[in-house]
């Protein structure tokens, strides 16, 4: 992935580098997300949005500890709302799987950083 494509590398608390989430779009969600090798959590968050912010350290960690299986990426529900649409995102944060072009998991809310493992466990593992 390249700069144009809005992924910054970060270093995590072991110092090693990581790949932060990408930032996705109406324009780039096919080929970040839906065409993407590994399976996506992507985010649907908004900026205004108390829980989304309590959730994004959690999927950011997630995305360090688990970048080799797993890509972690990001969508602004106020500014892609025809991609939120068209996931039915009713309530944010809304975290979806996709995996092979499809949704394979769907979680909705807060949750501790060991719950969402847990539920994330197949993409995990």
């Amino acid at each position: 992935m390249t700069e144009s494509s809005h992924t910054n590398a970060w270093r995590n608390v072991s110092g090693m580098a990581t790949i932060a989430p990408i930032t996705v779009d109406e324009g780039s969600f096919e080929t970040q997300v839906l065409n993407a090798e590994k399976p996506v959590l992507v985010d649907f968050w908004a900026p205004w949005c108390g829980p989304c912010r309590l959730v994004s350290p959690v999927v950011e960690s997630l995305g360090a500890k688990h970048g080799e299986k797993i890509a972690v990426a990001k969508v602004n529900t106020d500014e892609n709302q025809q991609l939120a649409m068209r996931y039915s995102i009713f309530s944010i944060p809304t975290l979806i799987v996709f995996h092979n072009g499809r949704e394979a998991a769907r979680l909705v809310g807060y949750m501790p950083e060991q719950v969402m493992e847990e539920r994330l466990r197949a993409f995990l593992a």
